[in-house]
């Protein structure tokens, strides 16, 4: 994907770099040499990072719903430009993993490049960005490369997160990191130690609702990196130190920072029991499954809303389309009761309740603040997103509305382009009228109901 630079009005190349950041001691694993030499399954910790990211460094579709690549309308992705390993100082060390990289490239044709890193994470990322311009980017337009770093602690991230990262940054957020909901409650406690030997004493309990547990990797433009590490050389020692990643950096600069869905998947090996988790997590998903019939499943989902009193105008947006000159619905979001239908359709197939269960019972924002006045299309996207997450795939959604208006035939097949996008698998629109019969009939709401066959995946 290309566009006309200002000045000279030759293209410019949009670009992907990946940067790893390896270099750490792992004194906390105990294990006696750097965390991503320690022995994952029998092989490197770096060897799992790089295993994941093969379909992505060549372009490969990433079977995630979710995930929406502005440059490819068939949900394929573009390649990895380039990857810089940034790897322990000694020399055993730093040969083991330089061959996981030489490997990688091997398989990928991606090009890879490496580096020592230094003392901290913040020298390790300056040195793997020093790298990068120096090997490949000389001549890329930073506004127009998008970088990504990822700690090797993190060797279990799916590439789906990775994916949404670089779209993210792609779409124009400046700053992007996969985060996940606070599941557990979090208090916050008192400075001063308690009186009690070795007790501490409990402040406040924070409202977990609007907190997030950040991964990695986080998305910039090589032009914002360049400019965090400027900003950070100008502060005193001990001010820089509490900036410990990259996203913070661009906090303190008043960069907006957005966040996107992470990863159960991507714990953050650290401790002893960290890496037990992870070889169990891993010795799981190479276990084979038992070989048994995959059945389809069907939900069906039912939806009404009215239409707003005349005297509060309110738009209409009804399958994923607005339609100009209607007064529109009450209800949750857009009060598309045709989208709504659906959602409630494929949670109930995978059995996982209902659209009040995951957005809200009352409101939509109720339960999902960020999906607050989100439209229905949105909705059905993300309602696609957590069948994904539970392991079922989307054959197909059937849905029929019943309504005096809008007249709906000659925008049938804009409608199911729009939602089938959203859900990621064919959704059929049908309209029909009740002959006057009924609310419907009398033009004071619309009623839809959606039948959805998923499977297991």
């Amino acid at each position: 994907m290309s566009r006309p630079d200002a000045g000279t009005g030759k293209p410019v190349t949009a670009r992907r770099a990946l940067i790893v950041v390896a270099a750490g001691s792992g004194e906390r694993l105990g294990h006696g040499r750097p965390k991503a030499c320690v022995d994952l399954g029998g092989r490197p910790i770096l060897a799992h990072v790089m295993e994941r990211l093969h379909g992505l460094a060549q372009g490969l579709p990433t079977q995630d719903p979710a995930h929406q690549d502005p440059s490819h309308q068939d949900g394929a992705v573009r390649g990895l430009d380039a990857v810089v390993l940034v790897l322990p100082s000694d020399q055993v060390s730093y040969d083991q993993l330089a061959t996981v990289g030489e490997q990688f490239s091997a398989a990928t044709g991606v090009s890879v490049h490496h580096t020592r890193g230094g003392g901290s994470r913040s020298s390790s990322v300056r040195a793997g960005i020093r790298e990068l311009l120096r090997a490949a980017a000389a001549d890329w337009d930073p506004a127009r490369t998008t970088v990504l770093i990822q700690d090797a602690a993190r060797a279990m991230t799916p590439e789906a997160v990775y994916a949404r990262v670089f779209a993210a940054v792609e779409a124009g957020a400046a700053a992007v990191v996969p985060a996940l909901p606070v599941t557990d409650t979090i208090k916050r406690v008192h400075a001063e130690p308690s009186a009690t030997p070795g007790a501490e004493r409990v402040a406040e309990t924070v409202p977990r609702s609007s907190l997030r547990a950040v991964q990695t990797p986080q998305g910039f433009t090589l032009e914002l990196l360049q400019q965090a590490f400027d900003f950070i050389g100008d502060l005193p020692d001990a001010q820089a130190e509490t900036l410990t990643d990259e996203a913070m950096i661009a906090e303190a600069m008043g960069v907006e920072v957005t966040m996107v869905p992470g990863s159960q998947s991507a714990l953050k090996i650290t401790t002893a029991e960290d890496l037990a988790a992870a070889q169990a997590t891993l010795a799981q998903r190479e276990t084979p499954a038992p070989r048994r019939p995959v059945l389809p499943r069907v939900g069906i989902g039912h939806d009404v809303h009215a239409f707003a009193p005349a005297q509060e105008p309110r738009d209409l947006w009804l399958a994923g389309l607005f339609w100009p000159g209607q007064q529109g619905l009450t209800g949750h979001s857009d009060g598309d009761a045709v989208a709504h239908a659906c959602c409630d359709a494929l949670f109930s197939a995978a059995g996982l309740g209902d659209l009040g269960v995951h957005f809200g019972a009352d409101t939509i924002g109720t339960a999902r603040p960020e999906l607050e006045g989100a439209s229905g299309a949105r909705l059905l996207a993300e309602a696609a997103r957590i069948l994904a997450a539970e392991g079922f795939g989307i054959g197909s959604i059937a849905v029929q509305f019943v309504a005096k208006r809008p007249k709906f035939g000659p925008r049938r097949e804009e409608a199911q382009q729009v939602l089938s996008a959203a859900a990621g698998a064919p959704v059929a629109i049908s309209a029909t009228t009740s002959d006057g019969l009924g609310f419907t009939g009398r033009g004071e709401g619309i009623l839809a109901t959606a039948t959805a066959v998923i499977y297991t995946i």
